[in-house]
């Protein structure tokens, strides 16, 4: 066709072609976005299919509704013009297609949906936005005024959305009783209940309606302590129990506006309490004083004023890594907390006990904690030593669980260690050299995690009931105990992970800038640097837009074999190219493959088992429907409806359940490719490859349940729980 062909037919009408439209070449699996998205997908920023009930509002059971735009709509194409190559690629990576599980040895495609998964920051939603880019939503909800002739959506509802309630508390001692609810079972900064509990009572007073979100947000109480101010940020994100839709898109944003100012404000008032506090006396000296600095009233009766503002920052941390997204925010708040502990010599604290030594004890082990988390959620070094002599400080204590705090303070030790030998392996990796001193740490690693798992299983040495504990505190204790074999098991999954895949031919390409190590050293850095995150945070694997997709695996790369080292006639093959990664190492391949699989099971059943809030309601309440009953003992979560559970929260470790989705990927697709490559094994060995696959889809059911959970409060971890569910779906299709 010549050139003035090809210009007359580009200005026919679409509809009545004299030829055949041109073939518009796509990236593999690439699919444009639709014109118009519901409220829900674009407040949370997912895709939308764009049908009367989009799809992910279906899944979901919620509402689904489109309301016109001011920004005034798509504009009208005048031609057809093949998509650019970067249009296609921002397509493909917005949703790619699912690949059949039966070309996971032919395509890269499969890794490609599960690497990200151990990626820092994993699927963390980024809610900071630059300004220019906050306003594309303050016009999410105005109606159409009909003066834009270009706006083409679909038109408003005849019935006004209902207004929309927020969570929040008219006094300080509403706030500390809901913090016993929602919040002490995972995160205990506070010492016991120094009151009986009492009926949950948030605010009704405190909403909005779909068109008021632009104005300005208004307090019908404001807390005065900066801890009780963070405390609300959390709280305001737990949906209201008379919210008629805690789903819509008007009720998360609105939720997010108000968490966003409880956590401004708590900010405020801890600099405010810190210049007081500065320019009063020594710091050193401000937990001795008999006069209080601050003259506020304690938020807790056993916890003195001068420490709400570090443990406001200890909440800040969290909010910042669940809610906002943001690891460097999360890191900064951490650091400014153990610069005002160490002010205040919360860790070198003697063996005395008063009143207020419990709540000395947690403020400080609880900011320790959090400053060794803000290295593991961003994989990056420690900012501090984890066995600082100077860090003597005794631990805390539940009665029925002496050793509780102690054993989640090792296992945050050994996960930060873990997540360093991330780093020293990627370094030794690409400069291929120094790999004793990996294969030593390894062992050492996996020496040190098992013997804190063993800890952990053991049961408590205290009495597991007392009349005189708080029941909240041994619920706490039992939370902990869990939350530290999460981070023991994501700590073994750490140090092995490596082993156990590297005999995955693209696994060993895509990890750890393998692909690059025939590059100079400048050019690896150059390519390194390019690979980094929106927030700062850079990625540990290397960038694999460019990799061709690897041949078909032989036989004999995943053939069983009596032994995996180097000297096996059976092992695997790692190629020249990697040939020292062939020696040294302590484990074998299907020893770390075994360890890795118990670790992510175990990290998910974990999950599964952590209590949901129970707070207790007024008699009207209890009269309704779906609201749980504070006198239950245990409640199977199988038994209650997603749809209606209350939140879990401060999930600073949901890191965790992406490594442990990682690992049983994975382990999936090693027994799929397996099972392929061996059409005609043995009855047994299909049973037993069955069994196991089995056992993945329900630990990754269980992930995913606990991260749809957490998401029902914090933005951030859509993402998380969208990328899990995502791959999920890739490798086990709906039939």
């Amino acid at each position: 066709m010549g050139l003035e062909d090809t210009q007359q037919h580009e200005h026919e009408p679409v509809t009545q072609p004299k030829e055949p439209a041109p073939t518009v070449v796509r990236k593999k699996f690439a699919k444009p976005p639709v014109k118009v998205a519901c409220l829900a997908c674009r407040a949370s920023r997912t895709r939308c299919d764009g049908k009367e009930t989009c799809s992910s509002c279906a899944s979901k059971g919620r509402k689904c509704s489109y309301l016109p735009s001011k920004r005034g709509g798509p504009r009208k194409k005048k031609s057809t013009v093949p998509p650019s190559s970067t249009t296609v690629q921002q397509d493909a990576s917005w949703n790619p297609v699912p690949i059949p599980v039966s070309r996971f040895d032919e395509s890269a495609g499969m890794f490609n949906q599960i690497d990200p998964l151990a990626l820092p920051g994993a699927g963390l939603r980024h809610l900071d936005f630059p300004t220019e880019v906050q306003s594309m939503f303050e016009d999410l909800f105005a109606p159409g005024d009909g003066a834009n002739p270009h706006v083409q959506m679909e038109p408003a509802p005849a019935v006004p959305p209902k207004p929309s309630m927020v969570r929040a508390y008219g006094s300080e001692p509403d706030i500390l009783n809901a913090y016993y609810d929602f919040i002490h079972a995972y995160f205990p900064i506070l010492p016991p209940r120094a009151a009986l509990p009492y009926a949950d009572r948030p605010l009704n007073g405190l909403g909005s309606s779909a068109n008021a979100l632009s104005e300005e947000l208004s307090l019908l109480y404001q807390p005065s302590s900066p801890l009780s101010l963070a405390i609300s940020a959390i709280l305001a994100l737990v949906p209201h129990p008379d919210d008629p839709e805690p789903t819509s898109a008007n009720s998360v944003l609105l939720r997010r506006s108000y968490a966003q100012k409880f956590a401004g404000l708590a900010i405020t008032c801890i600099e405010a309490d810190q210049e007081l506090i500065d320019s009063s006396t020594d710091p050193s000296q401000a937990l001795s004083n008999e006069t209080p600095i601050i003259n506020r009233a304690p938020f807790h009766p056993k916890t003195p004023v001068e420490l709400e503002g570090i443990l406001a920052l200890l909440v800040l941390c969290t909010y910042e890594y669940a809610q906002r997204g943001n690891l460097s925010k999360m890191k900064y708040r951490a650091g400014q907390a153990l610069t005002l502990a160490m002010n205040m010599s919360l860790h070198s604290l003697g063996e005395e006990y008063d009143e207020f030594a419990e709540a000395r004890r947690r403020a400080w082990w609880m900011t320790y904690y959090c400053v060794l988390q803000s290295s593991i959620s961003g994989i990056a070094p420690p900012t501090i030593t984890i066995d600082d002599p100077r860090f003597v400080t005794p631990y805390p204590s539940f009665p029925s669980d002496p050793e509780g705090w102690s054993i989640l303070m090792q296992a945050q030790q050994v996960l930060v260690s873990a997540t360093q030998f991330t780093l020293d392996l990627n370094r030794c990796l690409r400069s291929r050299s120094n790999m004793k001193y990996i294969c030593d740490r390894m062992q050492q690693l996996d020496a040190w995690a098992s013997s804190v798992m063993a800890r952990a299983n053991t049961p408590p040495s205290g009495p597991r009931s007392s009349l005189y504990e708080d029941p909240s505190e041994a619920l706490t204790a039992h939370s902990i105990r869990a939350i530290s074999r999460i981070k023991i098991s994501s700590a073994h999954l750490k140090t092995h992970r490596f082993r156990a895949f590297s005999d995955i031919p693209i696994f060993i390409k895509k990890h750890c800038d393998l692909a690059a190590a025939k590059s100079d050293p400048a050019q690896t850095d150059k390519t390194y640097n390019l690979n980094r995150r929106p927030s700062g945070i850079s990625r540990l694997s290397c960038s694999c837009s460019s990799m061709e997709p690897v041949p078909r695996p032989q036989a004999r790369e995943y053939a069983p074999s009596p032994s995996d080292s180097s000297s096996s006639s059976g092992s695997v093959s790692l190629g020249s190219q990697y040939s020292f990664l062939e020696t040294g190492f302590p484990f074998t391949s299907q020893h770390s493959a075994k360890v890795c699989l118990r670790a992510a099971l175990i990290i998910a059943r974990m999950f599964q088992s952590l209590p949901f809030p129970r707070p207790l309601y007024s008699a009207e309440k209890q009269n309704g429907s779906a609201v749980p009953s504070a006198s239950q003992e245990y409640v199977d979560p199988a038994s209650l409806d997603p749809r209606t559970q209350l939140p879990r929260t401060m999930p600073s470790f949901a890191c965790c359940a992406m490594q442990s989705s990682y690992a049983m990927l994975m382990l999936f697709y090693k027994t799929r490719v397996a099972k392929q490559l061996s059409p005609d094994s043995e009855g047994g060995n299909n049973s037993s490859s069955e069994r196991l696959v089995e056992e993945l889809r329900s630990g990754l059911e269980r992930i995913i349940g606990a991260m749809k959970n957490y998401s029902r409060a914090f933005e951030a971890l859509d993402g998380m729980r969208d990328e899990i569910e995502g791959a999920f779906q890739t490798a086990f299709p709906q039939q």
